[in-house]
């Protein structure tokens, strides 16, 4: 019976998964702005990562977001071409989405989701700016600090990214009712 439960328990976790990474990747086609060098402002790309992540929990999410990073390289535009810049782009930098998981135990309180969002976007935040200053500094105006450009660049479009998935996974947690709750 336990192992009947396990295996439906799996059922429901790949499922799930599959549904998540599929809607952030539609959701990643509602661009509200596009930066001239990667990135955007889309209508809530990341919510269904950070979802999964807190239902499932931080591996699981981890997991799920480095497969959304990796779509998303294969579907969108290339601005990597280096195999680190594409490792720090697509599958780190989504993964750390799945960092949210880290509050999948507290997410029934918005505190502890926008905690989760938070840590998910600062970490994919870092992921980025790391990424910009070793291999897109070519393309800093010139006398430009990499490291302050790389912080302003990707903190321009990720911070607002950030708030519109705050906005929509505050509506969601309010008339949602259990979609944030865990599944451990």
């Amino acid at each position: 019976m336990q192992n009947q439960k396990t295996s439906m328990s799996n059922t429901r976790m790949l499922v799930e998964g599959g549904i998540m990474i599929a809607m952030a990747q539609a959701l990643s086609y509602v661009k509200l702005f596009q930066m001239p060098y990667g990135g955007s402002v889309t209508l809530g790309s990341m919510v269904p990562i950070f979802i999964f992540a807190l239902r499932w929990g931080t591996g699981k999410g981890v997991v799920v977001g480095a497969l959304y990073g990796i779509l998303q390289y294969m579907l969108g535009p290339k601005w990597s071409t280096h195999p680190i810049a594409i490792m720090l782009d697509y599958p780190i930098a989504y993964g750390c989405l799945g960092l949210a998981g880290l509050f999948s135990k507290k997410s029934k309180n918005f505190k502890n989701v926008f905690l989760g969002i938070f840590l998910g976007t600062f970490c994919r935040f870092i992921s980025h700016v790391i990424s910009g200053m070793i291999f897109f500094r070519s393309s800093f105006p010139e006398g430009m600090n990499p490291l302050v450009y790389s912080i302003l660049y990707n903190g321009g479009f990720l911070s607002v990214d950030m708030a519109i998935t705050l906005l929509i996974s505050w509506f969601l947690m309010k008339y949602g009712n259990q979609l944030f709750s865990t599944h451990k």
